[in-house]
């Protein structure tokens, strides 16, 4: 069993416009996603799905698949379901992986598959890191500064999602049972599965805690954790341009993820 993967890309960010054409270290941070998403052992396809002509145009100059979707679609997720019909994608699983992910590690991607292939269960799969020591402490004074940055996530003993939430959960009064995982905003869906996500109207517990992926789990989805490690690499988001000098010196710091052809 193979997956696609589905890169959503729109120019038009409020706080980034043109984003996924931004440059960083000299290669376009579209480039660099897409380059992640083609060293995936399980990926036989790879689209770039944006309603955008320069974003297209860029993608088909570096040799991607590009579906043209409608500029209505409301986020990512819509994006990424659009595009599996107009690419006429055939494979069951499919991984969106945002443009503006430069510094996802592809064996986050692998383990996501993985989890797919070897259990026919969970409709949805999405990625969770535990913290301990340095690493949690630094996340709980991050929290202390801005408390809405930062998503946790508990499951069952079968590492189905029980609850995602912007507070710190779970509360660990007892020491050695369970530990903290930080969520990583990736996601893997059966085809099924992401056509009846994009149908169902907003949640509560979305709407409160402004998290899309409560949804599913209000409507009795089955969201599977892959429990994974980055192996040393930085964990960061590109949201606004002030993030561009830091990406590229985690990139100078910590190397390329893949090979590059320049």
């Amino acid at each position: 069993m193979t997956a696609a993967i589905v890169i959503p890309a729109r120019y038009a960010s409020t706080r980034f416009p043109g984003k996924p054409l931004c440059l960083l270290s000299g290669i376009s941070m579209l480039e660099r996603v897409w380059r992640i998403a083609s060293s995936v052992k399980q990926a036989s396809r790879v689209v770039i799905a944006t309603d955008d002509e320069r974003i297209r145009e860029h993608a088909l100059a570096f040799g991607a698949e590009v579906a043209l979707t409608s500029p209505d679609c409301a986020n990512g997720t819509e994006r990424v379901h659009e595009a599996v019909g107009r690419a006429h994608i055939r494979e069951d699983i499919i991984l969106n992986l945002q443009g503006d992910a430069p510094l996802t590690p592809p064996w986050v991607l692998e383990a996501m598959i993985d989890e797919m292939i070897i259990d026919p269960t969970p409709e949805i799969v999405t990625p969770a890191v535990r913290l301990r020591g340095p690493a949690l402490e630094e996340f709980l004074a991050h929290k202390k500064e801005r408390p809405a940055t930062g998503t946790t996530v508990t499951f069952n003993l079968r590492r189905n999602a029980l609850y995602f939430s912007k507070a710190v959960i779970p509360h660990i009064r007892t020491e050695g049972h369970g530990g903290i995982y930080r969520h990583i905003g990736l996601y893997g869906y059966r085809k099924a599965a992401l056509s009846r996500y994009v149908s169902l109207a907003p949640t509560p517990l979305e709407q409160t805690e402004q998290l899309e992926q409560l949804r599913a789990l209000e409507n009795g989805m089955t969201v599977r954790i892959a429990v994974v490690d980055y192996r040393g690499r930085t964990h960061s988001s590109i949201d606004a341009p002030g993030d561009v000098p830091v990406a590229e010196a985690i990139i100078a710091r910590e190397g390329e993820l893949v090979p590059t052809l320049r």
